[in-house]
């Protein structure tokens, strides 16, 4: 697994550019990296000259599979700090092990109702895709939750224990969008409460295994998930999982389900949505556009929407509509900065977009890509 300090030493570089410098390291040349992952050859040497981009999980997990690599080796992560909110972010890490370590200087103050309200910001956080205001809250949040836990009165602990429990999902969250991986499963590992497992938990453990490139684990995991109980995030996650394995068919029939099952306008935009990302794990780029201005965007928060934007983006690229995806990039970036800037795929649309576009829309472009510190 790849190392959680080790950062990318060419942030502005794409994970085609990436994939050429490990190429030459493990000396294996492109027909037989085709042969390993099934792309061709004439697509491998497109990504590694930047005339293509990487957009699907199931072919980032190839990729890096075939190169016996973490897919945080392809992808960069976690990037270079670019101004100080990134900063905080990127420390969000240091501060997190220190209070797994229990050495933080400051002692926890607070209530079980102080724990509640704080989670709640930390959950509104995440919605928004806040990923600032997550790194100052989540290292004192974990120090407020352990110390409730074993202080409180029995009628207060069993709240505590929930809340802690949400916190560390919260925070696992966040340090595998920035490329934490080791300490994600560390603080999921944590956040076991020693009775039957948190639905939250394994469905955090299963998002992580498929940003690592292994959905079938994933699978299991919401396989054991669903044996707890669970809402409508387990269909969801079980269809992207089975998406990134190539299993289209069978994603499209848990969305359909889930589809079924939804009991509101903001549940049937998550399904919409997923019916997006599973079009771009198959390629199909007008399916994606569809489903896209089928979601009510409206009835989402930012984080979803952002996500959205971004996978939308990317196929109005693969269709030639790039002037289309250069708004629709700057949209997402005005809804979620951070999470879309520190986004894998998002960078690969500010690496390939400018020249592709009209001076005017590459300069919005660059202005994105400067504050993602791509250059």
């Amino acid at each position: 697994m790849r190392h959680d300090e080790h950062g990318d030493q060419a942030d502005g570089g794409t994970i085609g550019g990436r994939l050429a410098l490990w190429r030459a390291r493990r000396a294996v040349g492109v027909e037989e990296l085709a042969v390993r992952t099934g792309i061709s050859p004439d697509r491998l040497a497109d990504l590694e000259g930047g005339r293509e981009w990487v957009d699907r999980r199931g072919e980032l997990a190839a990729l890096a599979g075939a190169l016996r690599l973490d897919a945080g080796e392809l992808t960069g992560q976690p990037y270079s700090p670019a101004g100080d909110e990134h900063t905080t972010v990127r420390a969000v890490a240091f501060h997190l092990r220190r209070e797994l370590a229990g050495t933080s200087p400051a002692p926890p103050i607070g209530s079980v109702d102080d724990l509640d309200e704080r989670t709640a910001r930390v959950l509104a956080a995440e919605a928004a895709g806040d990923e600032h205001a997550l790194a100052l809250a989540l290292p004192g949040l974990i120090r407020l939750g352990d110390a409730l836990v074993e202080a409180s009165s029995v009628a207060a602990r069993q709240r505590a224990a929930e809340l802690r429990v949400r916190g560390h999902v919260a925070a696992a969250g966040l340090l595998r969008r920035l490329g934490y991986r080791d300490l994600a499963w560390t603080l999921l590992h944590r956040a076991r409460p020693g009775g039957p497992e948190p639905v939250s938990v394994l469905a955090e453990e299963a998002r992580l295994l498929i940003d690592m490139g292994m959905p079938e684990f994933a699978l299991a995991r919401t396989e054991r998930a669903r044996g707890v109980g669970g809402g409508l995030d387990l269909p969801l996650l079980e269809a992207l999982a089975n998406a990134a394995a190539g299993r289209r068919a069978v994603a499209e029939r848990l969305l359909r389900q889930a589809l079924a099952q939804a009991q509101d306008a903001r549940e049937r935009s998550a399904v919409s949505a997923a019916y997006a990302v599973v079009a771009a794990e198959a390629g199909a780029a007008d399916e994606v556009v569809e489903h896209a201005r089928a979601t009510d965007l409206g009835t989402m928060e930012a984080a979803g929407r952002a996500r959205l934007l971004v996978t939308a983006a990317s196929a109005h690229t693969r269709l030639g509509r790039e002037e289309i995806a250069v708004r629709l990039l700057v949209q997402a970036e005005a809804e979620a900065p951070l999470r879309v800037r520190l986004a894998p795929f998002a960078r690969e649309l500010l690496a390939v977009l400018p020249s592709r576009v009209d001076r005017a829309a590459a300069e919005e472009v660059h202005w994105i890509a400067e504050r993602a510190g791509m250059r």
